[in-house]
C-alpha cells in the first residue's frame, strides 16, 4: 500500500509489497527494498539504499545531510541492510565522501531518539538504545548492545558481542566480548549473560574471562598482557577476535590507564 498522501520523487525505486504511509518523504534517488515499510512523516533522504524487510517508524530520517564542516555538498550513500528497525526520531547521516557512506548492517534495531553519524558501520545484529549518540567514522561489530543515551566519539571502534551500559561515554575503542561502563569508562567484566543465552558454552567464557583478567586485572601493559595471552591460553577463535582487534587498532583500548597501553 503507497498512500497517494506521501511525496515519492519519480527516480525513487520501489520494490515489491513496499508500504508507505501518508505524509511519508522519499528522496530521489531512493532504493526501497521488498516488505519494507514506512510510517507517517518519515523522510527516506537522497542516496539511501534500504533493504527488505525493513520497518521505519514515524519522524525517522534516514540519509540526512553529514552533520561535518568537510562535507560539500556532493553526493554520498547510506546502505541499510535487511531486517533493520529504525525507530520514532532516528537520525541516520549519509557520508561525506562519494565512496563507502554509512552502513548499517542485517538484523540492527535503532531505538528512538538514536543518531548514527556521517561514515559510520554498523556490521549486524546490534541494538542501539534510546538517546544513543554515535559520532562519525565509528565502528560497531557485530551483535553489540548500547544502552540508553550511550555517547560514543568520533573515530572509535567497538567490537563483536560487547555491552555498553546506559550514559556510558566511549572516547576510544572497546574490545570484543566484554562490558563497559561508568564515566569515566571502566572494564565490567565478561559479557556472559548474553554470550550464554546464544549458547556459548561455560569454557569458553571462563577463557574469555582468562583474556581480560591478563589486560585489565593484572597491572601491567597491553604488550606485555597481549604476550601473555599468547603464551598461556589455548588457541581459540574468541582469543584470535580479542588479539586481531587490540593490535588493529595499535593496542589502544578503553579502560587502560595511559602509561600502560603499550
Amino acid at each position: 500500500m503507497i498512500s497517494d498522501k506521501a511525496h515519492i520523487d519519480p527516480s525513487a525505486k520501489i520494490g515489491e509489497n513496499v508500504t508507505i504511509h501518508p505524509f511519508a518523504y522519499i528522496d530521489k534517488d531512493v532504493v526501497i527494498g521488498d516488505n519494507t515499510v514506512i510510517m507517517p512523516f518519515a523522510s527516506i533522504i537522497r542516496g539511501t539504499r534500504l533493504g527488505k524487510n525493513c520497518k521505519v517508524f514515524q519522524s525517522a530520517i534516514v540519509g540526512a545531510d553529514p552533520q561535518d564542516f568537510r562535507w560539500k555538498g556532493g553526493f554520498t550513500y547510506c546502505y541499510i541492510g535487511d531486517n533493520v528497525v529504525i525507530r520514532e526520531n532516528v537520525i541516520i547521516n549519509r557520508g561525506i565522501e562519494t565512496e563507502g557512506g554509512t552502513r548499517i548492517g542485517d538484523d540492527c534495531f535503532l531505538m528512538a531518539n538514536s543518531h548514527v553519524g556521517h561514515d559510520s558501520h554498523l556490521k549486524g545484529k546490534d541494538v542501539i538504545g534510546n538517546n544513543v549518540s554515535i559520532a562519525g567514522d565509528v565502528e560497531i561489530g557485530e551483535c553489540s548492545i548500547l544502552s540508553s543515551s550511550v555517547v560514543v566519539h568520533e573515530n572509535s571502534r567497538i567490537g563483536d558481542w560487547v555491552l555498553i551500559k546506559g550514559g556510558c561515554r566511549i572516547t576510544g575503542n572497546v574490545p570484543p566480548f566484554c562490558i563497559m561502563a561508568h564515566n569515566p569508562t571502566s572494564y565490567f567484566g565478561v559479557n556472559a549473560t548474553i554470550l550464554r543465552k546464544q549458547g556459548m558454552d561455560e569454557e569458553r567464557i571462563d577463557d574469555i574471562a582468562k583474556y581480560y583478567r591478563h589486560i585489565y586485572q593484572t597491572g601491567t601493559s597491553v604488550f606485555n598482557a597481549m604476550r601473555r595471552i599468547e603464551a598461556d591460553v589455548e588457541d581459540t577463535p574468541e582469543r584470535d577476535n580479542i588479539l586481531s582487534f587490540i593490535n588493529s587498532v595499535n593496542l589502544r583500548i578503553v579502560a587502560v590507564p595511559r602509561d600502560l597501553e603499550q
